[in-house]
């Protein structure tokens, strides 16, 4: 079986796969470390139609002459999905109130309202809350996504961009404990919201930077992705503590845990871009 990819051809040789799910299987994962995602197959000619899946799936390799894939880039499909939605907000703000009411029910079946609730479930989340709820304004919604959007276009720089903000609020967690026990739980209360708000972001820029090519295997003496473990546990913790109002453990763990391992995470991600950049360079330099 021979395999192009956008048309070209795919350097490959089969391991143990026997039937063609296996094959896409691994080609999917290849295809989304690289930023690019399965638009579209054909094999030996016949397009492949979304009913047809399961079917061509247990096909034996051996059966298949030449598989064509055609790709979409990842970001691409970002960019294109949140325009539509901008547009479906002026849309939105348009319908009189009976409209709005049935709106969402449409628009959740649309290709972007499918996309971002796999993709980026957190901004899927906040247009249910517009679109359904109505408890978050179009206009806050709008900032949100111009935000993203930023994150997908430039994600190095929107990254150094939150320095400032990511060392201010490890600070306030530092202090965290201290405001719990003088009572200032609007401070603190605040405090968590900010923290969360930046980690959000933190990770959504990650992905940008991971599915682009901006980032390299190695940092340092751990790997982004154990740094990225690591800091989930400590927020599976602080989740598990503030549920439980334990307001000792919460300020325990944001002190001690969230607020360095987030700066930690930070800064790693900034040097694997520098090492990265440099590997690019030199690779260059060498053709």
């Amino acid at each position: 079986m021979k395999i192009n990819i956008n048309d070209q051809p795919l350097d490959f040789s089969l391991d143990n796969e026997n039937v063609l799910g296996e094959v896409l299987s691994g080609l999917e994962q290849w295809l989304a470390n690289t930023g690019h995602r399965i638009a579209k197959l054909s094999i030996d000619g016949q397009d492949i139609s979304a009913s047809m899946i399961e079917d061509v799936f247990s096909r034996k390799v051996d059966s298949i002459k030449l598989l064509n894939i055609q790709t979409n880039i990842i970001a691409e499909l970002t960019t294109a999905s949140l325009l539509s939605i901008l547009n479906d907000i002026n849309e939105y703000k348009n319908l009189g109130s009976e409209e709005k009411t049935s709106f969402f029910n449409n628009w959740n079946e649309t290709a972007q309202a499918l996309y971002i609730s796999t993709e980026i479930p957190d901004l899927y989340a906040y247009c249910v809350n517009t679109f359904l709820h109505g408890e978050l304004h179009p206009q806050t919604l709008c900032t949100i996504i111009e935000e993203i959007q930023r994150e997908v276009n430039d994600p190095v720089n929107e990254l150094k961009n939150i320095e400032k903000i990511l060392n201010d609020i490890c600070g306030r967690l530092v202090d965290l404990p201290l405001d719990i026990q003088t009572g200032k739980d609007a401070r603190a209360a605040q405090s968590i919201q900010v923290f969360s708000a930046i980690t959000e972001k933190v990770f959504r820029i990650f992905r940008q930077l991971d599915t682009q090519g901006y980032l390299s295997v190695i940092s340092g003496q751990k790997t982004l992705s154990q740094l990225i473990t690591q800091f989930g546990n400590v927020l599976k913790e602080l989740l598990e503590a503030y549920e439980k109002n334990d307001t000792v453990l919460v300020g325990d763990i944001t002190e001690y845990e969230a607020s360095p391992k987030i700066k930690e995470l930070y800064y790693a991600i900034l040097e694997n871009i520098k090492l990265t950049d440099v590997l690019h360079n030199n690779a260059e330099a060498q053709v």
